[in-house]
């Protein structure tokens, strides 16, 4: 585009919105340049780490909490442009889904960061300043799996048979699979962690769940043409994404927890005090968010043996 043609552009652009055109130009003549830190919010950022001890490597736990969210924000940008683009092809929706992927593949990776990066002894000391706040807690991740999947496949797998699509929201809320890590098994009664969570967020994570209940990924699937749903290419994108999430991840996550919980004490709470094992791993909850794409021999299996565990599907 030469100069005229950009000017014309300019021209047509800004009239269509009732905008004087010359007044923008002369805004961009007077503006200063942009800068890498001031399109970053470089100081912004990097002010943001607040530490509660003086143990050095509560900074290393801090940022890399900080990461994955910046990570889940990413990923719930991608996950909005599938759910909420009409007649998606076939190949946009894998784009996405590939992207998403490789966010959790970087997730997962990054728990070398956490196993590796911080001393047993300093975590066990700066973790006790934490509680009863909790990893359980990021709202972003809840997100992410209601814009992921049924809420069906998201509710404790000892209850499923007892909701249906008729459930009020609120009652498949208090029986999502997480709220195991906030009941007292004996009691029956919340805890703090699942208090203060809900407080904060189970009226906008309610909202959610009622947009995204037509629109969540695996829905979204099930309504594209019978020929996109056979896509070899897209069925694969989708089983890489819930192996990715549900089991890689996770496992990541739960390798990384039991290196500084399991290290010489016995049955060690997570910081909002929930029995952590039976919460986090796979086969005890069996998170699928696309339960038609996989075997029976799969789902029997599930959160079974090695992470990469799962055969693409050929043509």
């Amino acid at each position: 585009m030469n100069r005229e043609e950009l000017l014309a552009a300019i021209d047509k652009k800004y009239e269509a919105m009732g905008q004087n055109p010359d007044v923008h130009l002369s805004g961009l003549l007077h503006a200063e340049p942009m800068k890498y830190w001031d399109f970053i919010q470089l100081d912004a950022l990097l002010g943001l780490q607040t530490q509660r001890t003086q143990l050095p490597d509560e900074m290393v736990f801090i940022m890399y909490h900080q990461i994955n969210e910046l990570l889940f924000k990413m990923i719930l940008w991608e996950m909005q442009q599938i759910s909420h683009t009409q007649d998606i092809a076939p190949t946009k929706f894998e784009m996405h889904l590939m992207r998403i992927s490789r966010y959790f593949d970087m997730l997962s990776s990054s728990f070398d960061i956490m196993g590796a990066g911080m001393e047993v002894k300093q975590y066990m000391k700066f973790r006790d300043t934490l509680t009863p706040a909790s990893g359980f807690q990021s709202v972003q991740y809840r997100k992410i799996e209601i814009a992921s999947t049924e809420l069906i496949n998201l509710i404790d797998y000892r209850f499923r048979k007892t909701i249906n699509r008729e459930t009020p929201y609120e009652h498949a809320f208090d029986n999502m699979y997480w709220q195991a890590a906030g009941n007292d098994p004996k009691t029956g009664k919340k805890n703090m962690l699942i208090k203060n969570f809900e407080k904060q967020y189970k009226k906008e994570l309610i909202q959610w769940m009622k947009e995204y209940n037509e629109f969540n990924v695996w829905t979204k699937f099930k309504t594209l043409p019978e020929e996109y749903q056979k896509d070899v290419s897209l069925i694969n994108a989708m089983r890489h994404y819930d192996h990715t999430v549900n089991i890689s991840w996770v496992m990541h996550h739960y390798d990384a927890a039991a290196k500084y919980l399991d290290s010489g004490k016995v049955n060690v709470e997570a910081t909002g005090g929930s029995d952590w094992h039976k919460y986090m791993h796979p086969r005890y909850q069996r998170r699928v968010f696309f339960p038609d794409l996989w075997s029976e021999q799969e789902l029997e299996d599930w959160g079974k043996g090695n992470l990469n565990g799962y055969q693409k599907i050929t043509e």
